[in-house]
C-alpha cells in the first residue's frame, strides 16, 4: 500500500491511498493525516493496512492532476507525513566517505573513519516546518555558494521504533559550510527548505519487500536539460537499518512518525551544485519520483 497526503481547495488536507494512477480519498474527521493513521494503528494494535483498507472512500482523483506545484487554488500533493523529527545518517556508502575526505579541508580521513567505525554518523536534520513536499521548493542558504542535493532512501518509524514504511528524501546540504569545518555541520544541514520528502509512503512488506535492493536515480535539470544523472542500488549501503535505528534510539526518545534518512551513495560533483531554477528529481524503485524546484533564500 502507498499512502499520501493531498490538498483540496474546498476541503483542505486529505489522506489517500495510491492505487495505480488513482488516489482514493479515505479522509474522515478522526483520520485526517498519515500521523493520525499511525497513531490509530498503535492504539488499536492493528497494521496500517488493516485500518486503511476498511475506510470508506470519499472520492477518487488522478495522481497526475495532483502532482503539480503547490497552489492553494488547485488540488495538489502534500508532504506524505508531518514528522515530529527527521534524523539523518551519513557516510553509509563507500563513495560518500571517499569523496568527502577528498574535499574536506583540515580533517583528512574522518569520513573514512566513520564509514568503518562501529558507531555511525547520526545528526538531527529537520522538523516539519523545515521540510518540503512533492513539487515544492527546496532552498539554498543565503550564505552558501555550494549546496548539493543528496538523494536518499528514508524510512518511517512506528510503534517500538519498528520500520513501517519508506519514502524518498532529498537531504539538501550546504557542502561549502560543512567542508570549511565539520563543526559547522548543523548549519550545513538544518535550515528552511533543507529536506524534501515524498511523494508517498510505501509500506514495508506490502510494497517494499526488500529495502536493500532498490534502484535509486537522481537527475538535476537546468533550463529544461539534464545536466547530471546518477544512480546506485540500496544494496551498496554498509549498515543495516536496524543498526541505525538502534543507535538513534539509544538514550534518545524517538516518537512514532519520525523519519530517518539513510545516507547518499550518489555524490554529485561540485560543478553541479544547485542553482536557482534547477529541478531535482529523485526516483526510488517501489516508491516513486520526488521532484523539487530550487530557489535561494
Amino acid at each position: 500500500m502507498k499512502l499520501l497526503q493531498f490538498y483540496l481547495p474546498e476541503k483542505g488536507q486529505r489522506i489517500g491511498i495510491l492505487e495505480g494512477d488513482k488516489v482514493l480519498d479515505i479522509t474522515s474527521p478522526e483520520l485526517e493525516s498519515t500521523m493520525a493513521l499511525i497513531k490509530q494503528s498503535i492504539s488499536e494494535s492493528k497494521t496500517i493496512d488493516e485500518i486503511a483498507l476498511t475506510r470508506k472512500v470519499f472520492g477518487v482523483y488522478s495522481y497526475e492532476s495532483l502532482n503539480i506545484l503547490p497552489d492553494k487554488s488547485k488540488p495538489h500533493l502534500l508532504i506524505p507525513i508531518y514528522p515530529p523529527e527527521v534524523w539523518g545518517c551519513g557516510v553509509t556508502y563507500k563513495r560518500s566517505a571517499e569523496m568527502r575526505d577528498e574535499d574536506t579541508t583540515g580533517a583528512r580521513g574522518i569520513y573514512d573513519y566513520v564509514y568503518s567505525a562501529p558507531r555511525p554518523e547520526l545528526f538531527f536534520k529537520a522538523t516539519t516546518a523545515r521540510c518540503s513536499g512533492p513539487n515544492d521548493y527546496i532552498n539554498i542558504r543565503s550564505d552558501s555558494t555550494l549546496t548539493a542535493a543528496e538523494p536518499e532512501l528514508a524510512y518511517i518509524l512506528g510503534k517500538g521504533n519498528e520500520i513501517i514504511g519508506f519514502t524518498v528524501c532529498n537531504d539538501v546540504s550546504a557542502w561549502d559550510i560543512e567542508r570549511e569545518n565539520p563543526l559547522y555541520l548543523p548549519q550545513s544541514k538544518i535550515y528552511y527548505g533543507c529536506c524534501a520528502l515524498g511523494p508517498v509512503i510505501s509500506l514495508l512488506d506490502s510494497e517494499i519487500k526488500d529495502p536493500y535492493d532498490l534502484d535509486i536515480v537522481c537527475q538535476i535539470i537546468r533550463n529544461s536539460k539534464v545536466i547530471f544523472s546518477g544512480e546506485i542500488s540500496s544494496s551498496k549501503i554498509k549498515r543495516t537499518f536496524d543498526e541505525l535505528t538502534d543507535f538513534l534510539c539509544r538514550d534518545n526518545p524517538i516518537l512514532p512518525g519520525t523519519v530517518m534518512t539513510t545516507g547518499t551513495g550518489i555524490m554529485i560533483p561540485n560543478e553541479y551544485a544547485l542553482a536557482p531554477g534547477d529541478v531535482v528529481e529523485i526516483e526510488i524503485e517501489g516508491i516513486g519520483k520526488l521532484s523539487n524546484p530550487v530557489k535561494k533564500l
